[in-house]
């Protein structure tokens, strides 16, 4: 049997970014939901405007991403997860400032959508920079499974101590919090110190044309990377597309109230954070590239269980049983992937290459939302959902059977 232990010490400086990279997500989990509810109860927008929330917020935010990938890669990236920081902190507290002044329109969500999706995307490809030149490679995925805990135990609490808010104080004192956890992240990076190498070369005065598809020239030339980020990009975008498809088949048809449909989903974190527990140990015993095929395999098997979903405590708990399943892999899966990007990935092309993979999973993912949504229509959420249920057994097929030296791929 694999054992489970804690690991190395990393070190004061990944202490404060683990410890920033948490506040910063029970912040965005207490606020999850909030914009539609403000955009509803507030502005009493229609279905389209708070589609177009979502949808719109999160393609144009990955449109503006795409240039500062280039840009943070040749810039010290402790300033610039500092600075992404404190962007999403203005940006988000200009909404509850807008709200209090009785100004507060839909534009203004949307913008703020924008600009919080853009730096969402830098201050991810900066993290990834830094903590590769914070940690030996060893460490790596220590470093990326203490992540993947803290982000499924943030899971399980957030949702429902921002619930419990949003019903006490309503949804703009959520979204407040929101902010000030950016805030304290941007505090606790900025406490972190230490000394950071300086980039290969400085930036030119004007970014060329060119240096915008760097990320994904990287990624396609690469043979692991290659398969690793179509699989991502299919396998996110098809479980996501269907999230709206099966909270309209629970909560209608079915009859689940809103703290099933919620208990449904948070209960089941407790297997990412089972899994990010074991991610280690499995690849330290049987290697990163057989826990990459295995847990990638798994995890794309369960969500075709959710057509049979029925109504009653035996759908609820089929539901929570596939979450659990799905959960538990995928919290496997994405530590060792992440450190897969990161081992395969020149230090001098970290930035970009993550950039490039964000905005093309979550670009996707918007796309598939809305090509979902038709079908939904169409065939009925059931149907939909069981097409892309049957879809994901394919996704598979595009992980990494091989991979050149790491070695071999740095020195390119």
């Amino acid at each position: 049997m694999v054992g489970v232990r804690s690991g190395p010490r990393l070190g004061r400086q990944f202490g404060w970014l683990w410890a920033a990279y948490g506040t910063s997500a029970l912040g965005t989990w207490l606020a999850f939901g909030a914009f539609p509810l403000i955009a509803i109860q507030v502005l009493h927008a229609g279905p389209a405007e708070v589609a177009a929330l979502s949808s719109v917020g999160a393609l144009a935010g990955a449109a503006v991403a795409v240039p500062l990938g280039p840009w943070a890669e040749f810039r010290r990236k402790r300033p610039v997860l500092i600075g992404t920081d404190l962007v999403r902190f203005a940006a988000l507290l200009t909404v509850p400032a807008a709200f209090a002044l009785g100004v507060l329109s839909f534009v203004q969500l949307l913008l703020v959508s924008v600009v919080v999706a853009a730096a969402d995307i830098t201050f991810r490809a900066a993290s990834g920079a830094y903590l590769k030149t914070l940690l030996p490679a060893e460490h790596l995925l220590v470093a990326n499974a203490r992540f993947e805990s803290t982000a499924w135990t943030m899971t399980v609490i957030g949702p429902p101590l921002g619930g419990a808010a949003i019903g006490l104080l309503g949804p703009v004192a959520t979204v407040a919090a929101d902010a000030f956890s950016y805030l304290l992240s941007a505090l606790g990076i900025r406490a972190a110190g230490g000394r950071e190498p300086r980039p290969e070369r400085r930036p030119a005065a004007r970014l060329r044309a060119g240096e915008l598809l760097d990320g994904w020239r990287y990624i396609l030339a690469d043979a692991t990377l290659r398969p690793l980020f179509l699989n991502t990009v299919a396998f996110n975008g098809l479980l996501m597309a269907t999230d709206a498809l099966l909270a309209v088949l629970m909560l209608g048809p079915l009859g689940f109230a809103p703290w099933q449909y919620g208990l449904a989903f948070a209960a089941p974190a407790i297997g990412g954070l089972l899994g990010a527990r074991l991610a280690r140990p499995l690849a330290t015993r049987f290697g990163q590239r057989r826990v990459l095929v295995a847990a990638g395999t798994l995890r794309a098997i369960w969500p075709a269980g959710l057509v049979f979903v029925g109504p009653g405590t035996g759908g609820l708990l089929l539901v929570m049983g596939v979450e659990l399943g799905l959960i538990f892999c995928c919290g496997v899966f994405n530590p060792v992937s992440a450190t897969c990007r990161l081992d395969r990935t020149a230090p001098g092309r970290v930035a970009r290459t993550l950039t490039a993979w964000t905005v093309t999973t979550r670009a996707a993912t918007a796309l598939l939302t809305a090509v979902w949504g038709v079908l939904g229509a169409l065939l009925g959420p059931r149907m939909a959902i069981g097409l892309a249920g049957a879809l994901l057994l394919a996704t598979p097929l595009l992980l990494p059977r091989r991979a050149e030296p790491v070695a071999d791929r740095a020195r390119r």
